[in-house]
């Protein structure tokens, strides 16, 4: 026998796709009035929503990207589950959605990950590869709208209001094309959140992974959201829930009760924010391009090292990853940014501001390698990274001559050289004595 709460929504469910309204296959795009399998192709990956055709703000959320592609390239991962990542003491970029069962999760310590799944396969990431990957998915996006902002490689709002007259389609059908092209083109899947604002967008896709596509509609935001805890809220994290708590607030309902001045007058501008998105109220326009703030990369060591040598090795290997990412992303910094982390967890940055731009391996190695060496702290170190900031095109890098550098320039054509070489032959192709380090 049903328990009452799953013979609710087992008979809501019913009632949506018996009633008229649109529906949309997402397995060959066509478009109905009720039923619970496509009338063309009789595939059940029907959806069915009363403002379907009404709703324009959508999120697109790749499916675990690096993982992904990992698997499309190469098929022996395709049944095991697999990690992208550092070493031992390094943490899980990604993984795949196997290893997730496990209790893997982004971010996770790669020791922890490899405790709860010990099958895993682990690689190294390919930066380059998820770059161009990422590329041929934004070309796919722009036929269908201009308004797109990019939240990282793998995830982006999209606009598509005032689309369906160009494309004779609503959005709905557009995101579900979208997404289909992907996987018949690219081997990767993606999720769809599509809603009447991005705050709301954000949440649904990630409400039914992967190969999702989630609706919230107009009419059901405050019913949808009143039940949901706090850490629903984008940027609501570890801090701000505790705080919350401490208040007597953990669902939104909670949230939804306090007045707008008191939830001010506690929680500063994030008490206003809170007030807003608990009611689904968010005016953020879709901005296209949104500028990236900074390029930087990190690796956290199996043992604490202290070795200076050992140190400019992994520091010449990022610089190359934060150069690789740069040139990926047409840009270059003026500011180089050094991260180290001693062996008791504190954590220092330097920073310094160059001349001229630069996106080159060679002189973002040799700033960061500066900052290290006047740091007088002997370590051992747990942690390093490097990065650049105060981004620009990359029009204007590495373009001016250095006085105190008349090598600057051989290194930087030689560097490009060897750039060529490596998108023909491969990154291995040439490898550099301090990367051996």
């Amino acid at each position: 026998m049903w328990p009452p709460q799953c013979f609710a929504i087992h008979s809501a469910e019913s009632r949506l796709y018996s009633r008229a309204m649109p529906v949309l296959c997402r397995a060959c795009l066509t478009r109905f009035e009720a039923g619970r399998r496509c009338p063309s192709c009789h595939s059940p990956r029907v959806l069915a929503h009363p403002e379907l055709e009404q709703l324009s703000i959508a999120h697109m959320d790749c499916d675990a990207f690096y993982a992904s592609v990992e698997k499309r390239d190469f098929p022996e991962y395709r049944d095991q589950p697999l990690i992208v990542g550092g070493g031992t003491r390094g943490v899980v970029s990604t993984c795949c959605y196997i290893a997730r069962i496990k209790g893997v999760r982004s971010a996770m310590p790669m020791f922890q990950a490899l405790k709860l799944c010990p099958e895993a396969v682990v690689v190294k990431p390919r930066m380059s590869v998820y770059v161009a990957v990422s590329r041929e998915i934004r070309v796919m996006m722009e036929v269908l709208t201009p308004a797109i902002e990019p939240l990282s490689l793998d995830e982006a709002f999209l606009d598509l209001t005032g689309t369906a007259r160009l494309h004779g389609a609503p959005p709905a059908v557009l995101l579900a094309r979208l997404v289909k092209e992907m996987e018949e083109r690219l081997g990767i899947t993606g999720s769809i959140g599509l809603s009447h604002n991005k705050f709301l967008a954000k949440i649904a896709s990630d409400l039914d992974k992967p190969r999702g596509f989630s609706v919230i509609g107009r009419e059901e935001t405050e019913t949808f959201l009143s039940p949901k805890p706090v850490s629903i809220i984008w940027g609501v994290g570890t801090a701000t829930r505790a705080a919350l708590e401490k208040a007597g607030i953990r669902t939104i309902a909670d949230l939804k009760r306090w007045d707008r001045a008191d939830l001010t007058a506690r929680f500063g501008s994030m008490g206003e924010r809170l007030w807003h998105l608990a009611r689904g109220l968010d005016t953020r326009r879709v901005s296209r391009d949104e500028p990236v703030k900074s390029i930087s990369k990190e690796t956290t060591f199996n043992e604490d090292i202290s070795d200076r040598d050992l140190l400019e090795g992994h520091l010449w290997r990022l610089a190359e990853q934060v150069a690789d990412r740069a040139k990926a992303r047409d840009l270059a910094g003026r500011t180089v940014t050094l991260k180290l982390k001693a062996a008791d967890f504190s954590a220092i940055t330097r920073r310094h501001s160059l001349s001229s731009p630069t996106q080159t391996a060679d002189r973002i190695f040799r700033e960061a390698q500066a900052l290290l060496f006047a740091y007088k702290v002997a370590g051992p170190f747990r942690l390093i990274g490097v990065g650049i900031a105060d981004l620009c095109a990359d029009a204007e890098a590495d373009r001016t001559g250095d006085l105190l550098d008349p090598g600057a320039g051989k290194r930087a054509a030689a560097e490009a050289a060897t750039d060529r070489i490596r998108a023909k032959f491969g990154h291995d192709a040439i490898i550099k004595g301090r990367a051996l380090k």
